[in-house]
């Protein structure tokens, strides 16, 4: 058993569950229903997994009420298994815990204003009038810019970069290789060369915002890119300049967002999928992966383009077809005029 180990009983208090079993029973780690062992938690929230449930050697499961006839050891009963899951994994978290202080190593602006109790790591760099509240932790060799504003209890990883005049809410999470408040793509063009246009306006997060390993968000031209509240980035995103994302997005790995479009709330965009520039989402849209958007999306729902895989030798005959379309539908209007007559 590890270190840390809880009784079922607080467990299921503090996860509003109701407990089946014994609540003297104490766990030490949370595994999967089949590499769970006696001392463990595992839970069972994706349908696919049901049939390792009855041979499980879990202490415990998490499961919905309509699952736990089949459960042969304690259960905690939750609407939302996964959920349960997600507020315990923190209680296991073996992460170290970053002590309050700057480290020697650090290199901290005497202009820099910095809580007593944020934790700011080795090779560190925070810059004149930078702003960084309480509980905050800055990873080894992150980048704090001029001006910039971290809000309390948020956490950034290592080698990030936070350009000047960027604002991060309360209890956000950037992950390392994060580059937030770079310049957006703006030139102007002169006889086919290209002149940098300077961005002026700046990045906000909101609080609870996650941002993926290697993500990159632009700073506005004038206006600011702004992130809403709770949104989540996975990795290797690229959010461009002036974009605004409403509250409580989600946005999986290799999304791209063009300058200027501005997203709803509530929406989820699959990996790779992509959003021209100068557009508007309605709240509340799912694109699947690989979906690409060109116009504006006024009314919720799911979307997807593009076509799935196939041979090589098929996947040519249907472009050719593809590339007639425009000449077909042509044929056909000229043959429902003439029926029409």
């Amino acid at each position: 058993m590890t270190e840390k180990s809880y009784r079922l009983g607080e467990i299921a208090e503090t996860l509003g569950a109701e407990l089946r079993g014994d609540p003297e029973v104490r766990v030490g780690g949370l595994a999967t229903l089949r590499a769970a062992g006696p001392d463990q938690l595992s839970f069972l929230a994706n349908p696919a997994y049901a049939k390792h449930l009855a041979d499980t050697l879990a202490a415990a499961v998490i499961v919905s009420p309509a699952a736990a006839g089949d459960c042969p050891t304690n259960v905690l009963l939750l609407d939302n298994p996964y959920l349960g899951y997600a507020r315990l994994s923190h209680w296991f978290d073996p992460a170290p815990v970053a002590p309050p202080g700057i480290h020697p190593a650090a290199v901290v602006d005497p202009g820099a204003t910095v809580a007593a109790s944020a934790s700011i790591g080795p090779g560190a760099v925070v810059e004149a009038g930078a702003d960084i509240g309480e509980q905050v932790v800055i990873g080894a060799s992150s980048v704090i810019g001029a001006r910039a504003k971290v809000g309390a209890n948020s956490i950034i990883r290592s080698r990030v970069t936070l350009a000047h005049d960027v604002v991060v809410g309360q209890r956000c999470h950037i992950l390392s290789g994060a580059v937030i408040g770079s310049d957006g793509f703006g030139f102007a063009n002169e006889k086919g060369q290209w002149h940098r246009i300077a961005q002026l306006g700046r990045v906000i997060l909101g609080d609870d915002v996650e941002v993926g390993a290697n993500t990159t968000i632009d700073r506005g031209a004038l206006d600011d890119t702004v992130i809403g509240n709770g949104v989540k980035l996975d990795n290797l995103i690229q959010i461009a300049h002036n974009v605004r994302i409403g509250d409580h997005c989600a946005m999986a790995a290799m999304v791209g967002i063009a300058g200027s479009t501005k997203i709803g709330s509530h929406c989820v965009f699959g990996g790779a999928s992509g959003v021209a520039g100068h557009l508007e989402i309605a709240d509340q849209v799912h694109l699947t992966g690989m979906t690409l958007v060109t116009g504006d999306i006024r009314e919720p729902g799911v979307y997807s383009s593009g076509t799935s895989a196939d041979t090589n030798r098929q996947w040519r005959k249907n472009a050719v077809r593809f590339r007639q379309l425009d000449t077909l539908a042509r044929r056909v209007k000229e043959l429902e005029k003439k029926s029409e007559g």
